[in-house]
């Protein structure tokens, strides 16, 4: 299956009860497939084309706050009109699972594969202290695990989840295994939500306005703390990191290609490993300041002009050199370029 389409199955699987969306390229396949499954009729799932990414927004916000497992995805012009609904969502702790299948910018750019969305996705690109959870996966079975994944941290922790791809994992295409279809009725925790049942219990108000700014910063205090929490969530995956005297540093699509340069830099002596994080927020600090022990240096290869690097930075904490290659605007690095890339910068080739 393609990414994209993986995607859009195993959410029908995993339970989801409405997806609204608006088409956009290169991720439209997501709800042309559902669109096609007519999972309505397979499971009661809702799938509506909203009028716009505004509008697709904020339908997940109603779902979400009546506690039901609400999914969207765009790409990056899209997800940019996603922010303020997501600001909102973040500040009214409310699960979602939101899908970036990126592409080349800034502005329209082009509908090449890119990971210049980076810092929006992991810095909060809206309004506000927040954080999103942000899954990274790697291959089209990750873009099915990751689904399921995503709503169970969603509603762990109230609040939305991206899955942060790009065009090169979305329309590509591999063998996946799918789950088995999982029932829609939510197994998770339904105390807060706004069913319209009050007999028994106070109402429950969602919001995320405060007008006194002691109650504000109250709330903000208790959304950091569960931002602290969500650090228990960092995953990553290490690749011939045990004997490694250079590490290159790279996610999704990228570190598909750098396992190529991993292989080529091993047939040459040279001494290379690789860190995957997988989740890009909660960011796997404290395992790359721990291989800082043993490297002479770190090269950060993105899909973009020089954004996660920041974070390598930050975690090495000026105990060993990083460095930055990355291709953009849609352009994709191959094996052979990183290496070369690697050995300019630390073998002086």
């Amino acid at each position: 299956m393609k990414g994209n389409e993986a995607i859009a199955e195993a959410a029908i699987r995993a339970g989801t009860d409405a997806y609204f969306g608006y088409p956009i390229t290169p991720q439209s396949e997501v709800l042309e497939y559902l669109t096609a499954e007519k999972p309505h009729e397979r499971t009661g799932m809702v799938v509506l084309q909203a009028e716009s990414e505004l509008a697709a927004i904020n339908m997940i916000y109603g779902a979400a706050s009546a506690g039901r497992k609400a999914m969207t995805s765009s790409s990056s012009p899209g997800i940019s009109l996603f922010q303020e609904g997501l600001s909102y969502m973040a500040g009214s702790e409310l699960p979602c699972l939101v899908v970036n299948i990126v592409r080349g910018g800034p502005g329209l750019g082009t509908i090449q594969p890119s990971q210049a969305d980076y810092f929006q996705a992991t810095k909060g690109g809206g309004h506000g202290d927040y954080h999103l959870l942000v899954l990274a996966p790697a291959s089209v079975q990750e873009m099915a695990d990751f689904v399921p994944l995503g709503f169970e941290l969603a509603f762990k922790y109230r609040n939305p989840v991206m899955i942060l791809s790009d065009g090169l994992i979305g329309q590509m295409m591999e063998k996946v295994e799918l789950f088995e279809q999982r029932p829609r009725a939510t197994e998770f925790d339904q105390s807060w939500v706004t069913t319209g049942k009050t007999s028994d219990r106070e109402r429950n108000i969602i919001t995320s306005l405060d007008l006194d700014p002691a109650g504000m910063e109250k709330h903000n205090r208790h959304l950091q703390e569960k931002y602290k929490k969500m650090q228990q969530e960092v995953r990553f995956e290490k690749i011939m990191c045990d004997d490694a005297e250079y590490l290159l540093v790279a996610y999704g699509s990228s570190a598909r290609v750098c396992q190529k340069s991993l292989q080529l830099a091993r047939d040459k002596g040279i001494k290379l490993g690789l860190l995957r994080p997988i989740t890009l927020y909660p960011y796997p600090y404290q395992v790359i300041y721990e291989l800082t022990d043993q490297i002479k240096g770190i090269l950060s290869v993105e899909l973009n002009t020089g954004q996660m690097i920041e974070d390598v930075r930050l975690a090495v904490n000026g105990k060993t050199r990083v460095e930055h290659f990355g291709r953009f605007g849609g352009m994709i690095h191959s094996p052979d370029e990183v290496l070369l890339a690697f050995e300019k910068i630390y073998l002086k080739k």
